[in-house]
This record gives structure tokens, sequence and C-alpha cells, in this order.
């Protein structure tokens, strides 16, 4: 019975975990901590990062002496010549234990350079994480703000239904009152269904950018909704006189830039580290070790231990190793490592190229952005007077159905260009604070 009420409660508290999970409005900081955390480009990149802290250990392991130890078991048994011509029948057991020390002294500063690249490389590892990650969260603040435009869409189409509906049922009290005709009936209906259709197209586009984001997050995208945001008319101001002091924060602070620079340094230790091939290495060995040793030709031998502590050796080892000819290895990998060194070279060189070209976009892109908006709003404004205008106009029967209709779409259009313009700066202008280091979610 307690089992059963178990398995019940578990059923309930996932179904309850469902439940709140559809019903979650999703703010921008939440989808963008979201991402971070779950994305699988992340994760890797985070395992990554583990990899080079212990490529960092095994590189300080280098430094130290290796230590170990040793111990065997022989035996042997026949006929074996102890004396010219003279051979016996003997079994013997041998046991021998050891203690070995090595230490690398010198061997070109390679260990040393090998560990101050590890480190670097983890450096560079992070760098690139953290790249990932404002990639990630652009690109999900252009997914959340594309559903916001969408959402504005469709409550603009699903007004218009309204008052296409409104207008429907005005003009068929005209015609009733016998003031139009009733073709106006059927010009008002067929602009209804038009209407219904931008609505179809419109709820289309919202339940795709949500899918869109959820497919970012990589969550269902059942129930899925986002907090809908006010955009602030603090927005629309363009809040950098020119480009020149975002390209200089870029190039201080950007992560693609230290990271060139970082792979530049990484690649000058493996030259050295290379070059390390040419030098001499020396080498020091200490060991310890005893043995034991029993025959059936030997009586009265001492005890396993006595003979242990009895036959204790010690042995030093000092090895010089000099390189004379390596067949051509030593120079090419310098050689190949000096190349590497002029690539990353011109990879900073092309991320600063690559940078400066974004940044130039975007800046006049937010620059057009803003022109086009303050252009959208006059637009709209001088079309509503005009739709209004031609709304009064047609009531009293100095404009056709048709002449009202192409009045209402300009009006439409002018809304549709706000509406478009209004987001595009948003997002221009986001990037430029992208650049600038600044928090996306603000």
């Amino acid at each position: 019975m307690f089992k059963y009420k178990t398995k019940i409660s578990i059923v309930v508290f996932f179904i309850g975990a469902a439940v709140f999970a559809q019903e979650k409005i999703w703010s921008l900081q939440e989808c963008v901590d979201y991402a971070l955390e779950n994305n699988i480009s992340v994760q890797k990149s985070n395992n990554s990062i583990l990899t080079s802290e212990q490529n960092v250990v095994a590189a300080k392991g280098n430094l130290l002496p290796s230590l170990g130890a040793s111990a065997s078991q022989s035996m042997g048994f026949g006929n074996q010549e102890l004396f010219q011509g003279q051979f016996v029948n003997r079994t013997s057991h041998q046991t021998n234990v050891g203690i070995q020390v090595s230490q690398n002294v010198f061997n070109g500063f390679r260990n040393t350079n090998i560990y101050k690249q590890s480190l670097l490389s983890q450096e560079a590892s992070e760098l690139q994480l953290q790249q990932l990650k404002d990639d990630i969260s652009l690109n999900v603040a252009n997914a959340y703000l594309n559903i916001l435009f969408n959402k504005e869409n469709l409550e603009a189409a699903k007004a218009q239904i309204e008052f296409s509906k409104g207008q429907l049922e005005q003009v068929k009290s005209f015609v009733d009152a016998g003031v139009q005709p009733k073709a106006n009936i059927f010009d008002a209906e067929a602009t209804l269904a038009s209407d219904e259709q931008s609505l179809t197209t419109a709820e289309n586009n919202y339940n795709l950018s949500l899918l869109t984001l959820s497919q970012l997050l990589q969550i269902p995208y059942k129930g899925f909704q986002v907090e809908m945001i006010n955009i602030d008319a603090s927005y629309f101001a363009l809040f950098y006189d020119d480009v020149d002091s975002i390209l200089e924060y870029a190039y201080s602070n950007r992560n693609e830039i230290k990271l060139a620079e970082k792979n530049i340094e990484v690649a000058e230790l493996g030259t050295e580290i290379n070059k390390a091939g040419y030098w001499p290495s020396v080498s020091f060995g200490y060991g310890f070790g005893s043995n034991v040793f029993y025959s059936n030709l030997t009586e009265n031998e001492d005890s396993f231990f006595n003979q242990l502590n009895n036959q204790k050796s010690h042995s030093f080892r000092l090895g010089l190793n000099i390189p004379i000819f390596s067949q051509f290895q030593n120079k090419t990998a310098v050689a190949k490592s000096q190349i590497q060194e002029l690539n990353s070279k011109l990879d900073l060189e092309q991320a600063k190229l690559d940078l400066e070209g974004n940044i130039q976009r975007a800046f006049t892109d937010a620059q057009a952005a803003l022109k086009a908006y303050e252009s959208a709003k006059k637009s709209i404004e001088s079309q509503k007077l005009a739709f209004e205008n031609a709304e009064e106009r047609y009531k009293l029967g100095n404009m056709t159905a048709f002449d009202l209709e192409q009045t209402r779409i300009r009006y439409l259009n002018a809304q549709n260009l706000l509406i478009n313009a209004k987001y595009d700066f948003v997002f221009k202008t986001k990037v430029l604070d992208f650049y600038m280091g600044k928090t996306i979610t603000n």
C-alpha cells in the first residue's frame, strides 16, 4: 500500500511540474540564463576547460621527479654447469625489491615551457567559452525580440479584423437605408476575408518565432510563452556619437581579440618547446634495492629478512644526452611552429578586420534604422489622418469603397513599417551594446 501511494505521489509531482513548465512565462533574462546553462556547445566548451585543467596538472607533474617501486620473484631448476664439466641438478629462488627515483635536471626548458603553454591554453579555453556565451546571448535576444515583433504584428492584425467587422456592419446598415449599393457589401466582405488571411499569416509567424526560441533553448515548444516587454521610448535614440569609441573599446576588451592574442603566445611557446630539441639534456637517477637468494645446493642459508637487510645496495646515475643529428626532425618541428606563429598573428589581424567590419556595419545599420523609424513615425501620422479623412468622405458618399480600401492599405502598410522599424532599431542598438560589453538583457 505504501509503495502504491509513493508511485501516485511521483506521478502527481511530474504532472504538476509539467503543468508549471507549460504555464511559466519566460523573461529575456531567464531565456539567456537557461541557454547558457543548458546549451550543448557550452557544456562541451566547459568540458574543454576541464581538459585544459588536467593538461596543466600533467605539465606541472613533468617538473617533479618520478618515483617507482619494483619487486620480482624468479625460480630456476634443472641441470646447470657450476664448474667446467661438472653439472648438478639445481633449484633456486630469487627475490628482488627496489625503489627508483628519476629527475630531469635540464632539457632545454621544454618542461617549463610546456607548463607555461598549458596555462595559456587554459586561459584561451575560458576566453573561447565566454565568446560562445556572448554569441548565444545575442542569438537568444534576437529570437526574443522577433517574438515581440510578431506579437505586435499579430495584435495589429486582430485590431484590423475588428475594424473590418465594424465596417461591414456599417456598410450593411447603409445598404439597408438605401444610401449605398449592395455591391459595397461584397467589397467589405472581401476586405474582411483579406484581413482574416493576414491574421492567419501573423499567427503563423508568431508561433514560428516561439518555436525558434524554444528550439534554441532546447525546451518543449508546447505551452512555451515569453514575457511581453513594452519597448521604452528612450530606446529610440542613438547613444553613440561615432564608431571610433566602440572600436577602441572592442579592440581592448572583446574576447575574440583576446583569444587571438592568447593563441599567438601559445604558438610562440610552441616554438620554444621545439627549440629544446637542439639542447643537451641532463637527467639524474637514484636506486635502492636488495635481493634474497635460495638454492638447494646451499645449506644453512640466512633467513629471508636477514638476506634482505644484508644485501641492500644503492645506485646513482647521471645521464647526459647530446643531440647531434636528428634526421631534420628538430629543424622541421621548429620551422612548422614558426609558421604557426605567423598564422596566429594573421588570425589576430583577421579578427581585428572582422570586428571592425562588423562594428562599422552595425553602427551604419543602427543609424539607418533610426532614420527609418523616424520616417515611419511621420508616415503613420499622415496615413492615419488620410484614412480618417477618407472614412468621413466615404460616409458622406464622396469616395468609393475601392478608394477607401486603397487608403486603408496604405495605412496598414505604414503600421507594419513602423513596427518593423521599431524592432529593427532596437536590435541594431543591442548589437552595438553587445560590442561595448553591456548586458544585452537590459
